[in-house]
Parts: C-alpha cells; sequence; structure tokens
C-alpha cells in the first residue's frame, strides 16, 4: 500500500542559528528568501537575527521567522516527496500549514505572522508580562485536573494539550514563581519556556477578532489538501474556516492531543515535520509509534531525506 504522508510545522521555541541551513541547499529557495519580506518585517538582517538568541526569539521577530524557515523547508523538499494527503501547524506553525496547502503564498503567510504577533503583543502591559510553562505530571501527581485549580489560583491556563502527562500553560510571569513552586511541592516538573506572550489562553482574547479580519482581508484560498484544525482536530476543507480556526486558536487550547490522532485516523503513515526543531515528531512517535516520522532537522543534506521517503514511500 502506498504511504499516506503528511507534513508538520513547528512552533515557536526550536529557533537557532542554523534553522534554514538545509533549505539553503535548494538554490532556488536562496533566492526565495531574498525576495520575501523577512527583514523588513523584523527590522533586522536574517544574518544578525540568526546569531543573537535575544533577536531570534523576541516575540515579534519569531513568528514571522519560524513561518519563513517552515516555508523555506518546504519549498526545498516538496518535489522530493509524494503529495501530502494532510498538513497541521503546533500554534504558529498552523498559520504556515495554510500556505503549505497552497492556500496563501509565502509572502502573505510571512505579513500575517507579523500581524499576528503585534496583536499578541498589544495583549501584554509593561507592568504584566506574560510567560509560558511546560509543566509535566509525576508518580505523585498523576492526574492533569489535580494541577487545574493550582493553574487557576496563579491566573494560568492551560495553553496546549500535549500528552497524556504534560501541558504548557500560559500567564503572567510574576505568578510563575510561586505557580512553579506549588506544583513542584505537588510533585510536577516545570519548564520555562523561550516565549513571551500567554499563548492560547484568554490573556490574548483581544488579538482574536484583528486577526480574523486580517485574515478575511488576505488572499486565502481553499487548501489542495486538508488542514487539520489545532482546537479540536477537524479536518478543514474550504478557506471560510480558516479565519475562524486561526484567529481562535490565539485564546484557545490547542488540541494536540486530539490533533495526532487524527493523523493517525486519516490513515497517515509518514510525517515530516518542517521544523524548526523535533518536538513534534518525537511527540508524534510517542503517541503512534507505527507511524515512520522524522523532522526535516534529522537530516543532513535534502539528498537524506530523500532516501528516507524513498525506503518508506510504497
Amino acid at each position: 500500500m502506498s504511504s499516506r504522508i503528511a507534513i508538520l510545522c513547528s512552533g515557536q521555541a526550536g529557533q537557532h542559528a542554523g534553522m534554514f541551513n538545509l533549505a539553503r541547499e535548494d538554490a532556488r529557495v536562496v533566492q526565495l528568501l531574498q525576495s520575501w519580506p523577512l527583514e523588513e518585517l523584523c527590522g533586522h538582517p536574517l544574518e544578525q537575527i540568526l546569531a543573537d538568541d535575544k533577536l531570534l526569539f523576541a516575540n515579534p521577530i519569531a513568528q514571522p521567522l519560524v513561518v519563513a524557515a517552515i516555508l523555506a523547508n518546504w519549498e526545498a523538499i516538496k518535489t522530493l516527496i509524494p503529495k501530502p494527503v494532510v498538513v497541521a501547524g503546533y500554534s504558529i506553525g498552523e498559520l504556515a500549514s495554510w500556505a503549505v496547502a497552497g492556500a496563501l503564498n509565502a509572502e502573505e503567510a510571512i505579513r500575517l505572522a507579523s500581524m499576528r504577533a503585534k496583536f499578541l503583543q498589544a495583549c501584554i502591559t509593561a507592568d504584566q508580562p506574560q510567560v509560558m510553562l511546560a509543566i509535566s505530571l509525576s508518580q505523585t501527581l498523576t492526574q492533569m485536573t489535580e494541577i487545574q485549580p493550582l493553574l487557576q489560583s496563579h491566573g494560568f491556563y492551560v495553553g496546549i494539550d500535549v500528552a497524556e502527562d504534560a501541558v504548557i500553560a500560559g500567564g503572567l510571569l510574576k505568578q510563575a514563581d510561586a505557580l512553579e513552586a506549588a506544583l513542584s511541592n505537588a510533585g510536577g516538573k516545570v519548564t520555562r519556556l523561550p516565549i513571551e506572550i500567554a499563548s492560547h489562553t484568554p490573556w490574548m482574547q483581544a488579538a482574536v477578532q484583528p486577526f480574523e479580519q486580517a485574515v478575511e482581508a488576505s488572499n486565502i484560498q481553499p487548501p489542495l489538501f486538508p488542514v487539520l484544525a489545532g482546537i479540536s482536530g477537524a479536518r478543514l476543507h474550504d478557506k471560510t474556516a480558516a479565519a475562524a480556526n486561526l484567529s481562535r486558536q490565539l485564546a484557545e487550547p490547542i488540541r494536540w492531543q486530539a490533533l495526532m490522532d487524527g493523523l493517525d485516523e486519516a490513515g497517515v503513515t509518514m510525517v515530516i515535520e518542517l521544523g524548526p526543531g523535533t518536538a513534534l515528531a518525537r511527540m508524534l512517535k510517542a503517541r503512534h509509534p507505527h507511524i515512520q516520522c522524522r523532522s526535516i532537522e534529522e537530516f543532513r543534506s535534502l539528498a537524506g531525506l530523500k532516501k528516507w521517503v524513498e525506503q518508506y514511500a510504497d
């Protein structure tokens, strides 16, 4: 039976200096990168951004940067693989996934990413910086329902439902120390993420309407293959669903477990994560180990990726 390939588009937190290296093997992609409005929107030359962690992870830069990296990688590999049957994205990666599906051109997707970042940034006040925390359970803290009262009492909300024993939560930075202590005392493990906004939580509600309007005003087209919705895992087939889903996910939790199950239900047998990072590939391997899944960043060359695809494509 022929393989059914899916594409995963990474979110923030995996940025690194070499995130464009593999795509730059393709001379055509190098030219595309020069034509895209990335440096215009970020306010810095790309090489300067890649050499400076502070710039790499600054939200107004990180969001268009991640989308550009995803789309550069997609341009580099799309002729090397069979047509995907579905595409999905994690957080900002969901916006990129619509471009991978052919519903947006790269320039417009990068511009929308920059607008998205600005709308989210406007939800933060100078005296109330925000943060996102990765929270894992332990032998003593065994149910996600046990952490909900702790989150709520500190003004935090679940932003991404990652796994049976892990979530990403967002809230105010000033409450993070106390929440971390409470979770640690209860047996949980907490890691602060290099993300400056409480994405996918009610703290971002003011960004929903303006971003919905921005997507509606874009030249978005019907996708060439289905896009999975982050907030539900549902398969979306038309452009009218894009604005509502891409905007709602700013202030509603991402149901990543449901989305991974959606890939399995769609009969997907191979998955390629476009990066930056390898987190999505690792999560999918853990939940559905029968699916062949790798991140583009696991390969040293485009030829190596092509060889892997050909090995499992039939």
